[in-house]
């Protein structure tokens, strides 16, 4: 087998509407799709964050929290790229949103830094 690409990435969320919010008004991400499926009482929101990248969020009813940190075994943490960390982590934090200091990666030399989502998952800018 040949993986061509990753084709998306999905997440579930507690809170539809504040999750919402986040991706597409604070990271501005755009809405390729939206969908309620009645039968499960949940919405799926296709959304766009680059030309080739895409995020699906899923809510369902009273989905289990995150069960740990980071460090645990399975997904770790979706890491975006930006041109400019310093004017995109002054734009998070205008917009209320609490970002981790900009580090330096070890072995790249470029910078990065932390945030979360609504649901406290890691998200991670790293400077192109």
């Amino acid at each position: 087998m040949k993986v061509n690409k990753i084709h998306h990435v999905a997440i579930i969320c507690s809170n539809y509407h504040e999750a919402k919010k986040f991706y597409v008004d604070i990271l501005k991400f755009s809405v390729i799709n939206e969908t309620f499926r009645s039968d499960r009482n949940s919405y799926k929101l296709d959304l766009q964050v680059s030309q080739s990248d895409t995020i699906e969020l899923f809510s369902f009813p009273n989905p289990p929290p995150r069960p740990s940190k980071p460090e645990a075994c399975g997904l770790r943490h979706l890491a975006f790229e930006v041109e400019d960390i310093t004017a995109s982590v002054d734009d998070l934090v205008s917009q209320g949103i609490d970002v981790e200091p900009i580090r330096i990666d070890e072995i790249t030399g470029k910078k990065f830094t932390f945030f979360k989502d609504p649901d406290d998952l890691p998200l991670e800018i790293y400077e192109r």
